[in-house]
């Protein structure tokens, strides 16, 4: 793996750089060379309110697709705040009270990260800001009202209480806002404020693997019933819930155990980094403050379309992720607006359950894989496993405007990808 670089130097970053951000647990997690590490039984105790979440096998969707492929998926979507998202959020808050902290800070796309650690903060008295990306802010309003029921502060992502935010809104009022500029703005407010550290949903070492618990259970849960997948699918913003489905299963992979398994990470075309951009060294946010990574991106000033995956609304993919598609390890889709929630309609419509717009992406490709396997086919057809990573109770205004035909479609523009991409560090 090429290492994270300084921001201004340049060079290998240390792990005392990023103490300022950090909780030294979770640094030392990052950097870590150990293949386990135990989960603390206080993180044990919160889990069991939820965890293990159930496996369902969709054989009224199978029905329905007429497919004779065997349809898994995982259920992030029973937890209190409704994702997988807690799975890390509480882990951070509890090493984070530990060392002292009193307060975090914190972006969110959609909500639902923002929501889940809004939730772990009530477990440990730790204050908790969210700078929540300003479409979703305005798309899903009840999100930002669960964060305010469990205590946080949310504030609408460019804001006018930090020097980067307001930068933006003088020269365009109406940014719709990106997950790159709300993770610049809740770390400028960390840096001014005491007792107070910096806490990320997706992307770095140690939030992916406090996720690989969801790809832990479904091992278990697949063994109780003699199956193994054959295709693993997870939607992708930054890589957390794509990992903590995959990860347990890839690991078995690199060994040499199921080498035919197919993983794939599924994101939307507005923000294409898997499949349309580049593998450079490049900023986790927009305003340059974060260390430099290696990974998939579309360019760090690049502004995703306004979809309501906002979760997936982001420019880079992590690092880990990044190195196993640079290797083909494993492989990537993307999928328009319209096609995921053509798909979520069926999902719903067959299993019951209104998937998130992010979640749907995996729903989309499950349902593409499956389609190729018809019941009378010859062939055998495969194992799918796809992690449902969050439910779409929050996000009706989408299903809304999928239902009266006025959802829109947006196209990629691959030329501004280029530019953008330009202008990110020669390294």
């Amino acid at each position: 793996m090429a290492p994270p670089l300084h921001p201004a130097t340049k060079e290998p970053i240390r792990p005392q750089d990023l103490e300022p951000l950090f909780a030294k647990e979770l640094i030392r997690q990052e950097v870590s060379t150990e293949r386990f590490i135990p989960i603390p039984d206080e993180v044990l105790d919160i889990y069991a309110k939820y965890r293990p979440t159930p496996i369902f096998r969709a054989t009224r969707l199978e029905k329905a697709l007429k497919t004779s492929a065997k349809i898994f998926y995982k259920f992030e979507g029973v937890s209190p705040p409704g994702s997988h998202k807690p799975n890390t959020a509480i882990a951070q808050a509890y090493y984070n009270a530990k060392e002292g902290v009193e307060k975090l800070v914190t972006e969110t796309g959609a909500g639902q990260w923002g929501t889940a650690l809004a939730y772990a903060g009530t477990f440990f008295d730790l204050a908790v800001e969210v700078f929540m990306v300003r479409v979703s802010y305005d798309q899903k309003p009840y999100r930002r009202t669960i964060m305010q029921l469990y205590g946080a502060e949310v504030h609408p992502s460019p804001s006018t209480i930090t020097n980067f935010g307001k930068q933006i809104l003088s020269t365009e009022p109406d940014h719709p806002g990106s997950l790159g500029i709300a993770i610049s703005e809740a770390i400028e407010r960390v840096m001014t404020q005491k007792n107070t550290k910096y806490s990320l949903g997706s992307v770095l070492n140690h939030v992916l693997l406090h996720q690989t618990i969801i790809g832990i259970e479904a091992k278990k849960q697949l063994e109780l019933v003699d199956t193994q997948p054959d295709i693993i699918i997870g939607c992708l913003g930054g890589g957390s819930n794509f990992a903590g489905i995959s990860y347990p299963f890839l690991m078995e992979k690199l060994r040499g155990k199921n080498e035919n398994l197919k993983v794939i990470a599924v994101e939307s075309t507005a923000a294409p980094k898997l499949t349309k951009g580049q593998v450079r060294y490049d900023f986790g946010d927009s305003a340059g403050m974060t260390p430099l990574i290696r990974m998939y991106t579309i360019g760090h000033k690049y502004v995703p379309a306004p979809v309501h995956a906002g979760g997936l609304r982001y420019h880079g993919a992590a690092p880990t992720v990044s190195h196993l598609l640079e290797h083909q390890v494993i492989t990537a889709e993307a999928y328009s607006q319209k096609e995921i929630f053509e798909a979520a309609h069926l999902f719903a419509k067959t299993e019951g359950i209104i998937p998130a717009p992010e979640s749907a992406h995996a729903v989309t490709s499950a349902i593409r894989h499956a389609r190729r396997f018809k019941e009378d086919a010859t062939t055998e057809a495969p194992t799918i496993l796809f992690n449902l990573s969050g439910h779409g109770l929050l996000d009706l205004l989408g299903y809304e405007e999928y239902l009266n035909k006025r959802l829109v479609d947006y196209q990629t523009d691959t030329e501004q990808i280029k530019q953008i991409l330009l202008q990110t560090p020669n390294l």
